[in-house]
């Protein structure tokens, strides 16, 4: 009982805080800066890592992005065989899959938003060294994310699908004008919750990417 009032105790305390984009108490995944293309955009080495993730499909983007949300959370939360709590990381990783299409020139993303939505959540790198325990239910699954390299862009502001787009193409466009070249489709990395204060959030696009 003491242990279940502590764990949501110091979750209320993260959320307080996160309200300001105070995020230094979430693990985050370390990464090596490779290279920087111009002001805005880093190629980032980062090593294996593991991850918890569910796809949800749902008549829009955004109920199918808070079931994901929702899922994920429950997981950490204890949703899982041996009843395990432990702490939220950053970022939360989240692709829509329909909204993005390869075009010629060299991709082009629609402003749509999509109504599937894979969420990730990156686990903490002592539990991973453990071993995650089992979730409950089958629609979340534990997955090892492999070594990669990453062209990344930062920004910060609300979300929308429309800024998400606009933030890919750019990406995209800059990694072109480079020696390297992408190889997947991009994806949002999400810092901080919805309700932080928007010019403090830290956002991301990434995509993955490898020289000529």
């Amino acid at each position: 009982m003491l242990a279940n009032f502590l764990y949501y105790l110091v979750t209320g305390a993260e959320a307080v805080f996160s309200v300001f984009g105070i995020r230094s108490f979430y693990e985050q995944p370390p990464y090596e800066v490779v290279e920087r293309l111009g002001d805005a955009i880093e190629i980032r080495s980062y090593g294996p890592r593991l991850a918890v993730e569910t796809t949800v499909e749902a008549p829009d983007g955004h109920t199918a992005e808070n079931q994901a949300f929702r899922l994920l959370l429950g997981y950490i939360a204890g949703a899982n065989r041996g009843s395990v709590r432990f702490a939220m990381t950053a970022p939360v990783e989240q692709t829509s899959q329909p909204s993005l299409i390869a075009m010629t020139a060299p991709v082009q993303i629609t402003g749509k938003q999509s109504n599937r939505v894979s969420m990730r959540f990156f686990l903490p790198s002592a539990l991973a060294a453990k071993g995650a325990p089992e979730p409950l239910d089958n629609r979340v699954r534990i997955i090892e994310v492999a070594p990669s390299t990453l062209a990344v862009v930062r920004f910060s502001g609300a979300l929308n699908a429309g800024v998400e787009a606009r933030r890919s193409q750019e990406l995209i466009e800059g990694v072109e004008r480079s020696v390297w070249r992408v190889t997947g489709m991009p994806f949002l990395l999400a810092y901080d919750p919805p309700f932080t204060i928007p010019f403090l959030r830290r956002n991301e696009v990434a995509v993955a990417v490898t020289q000529h």
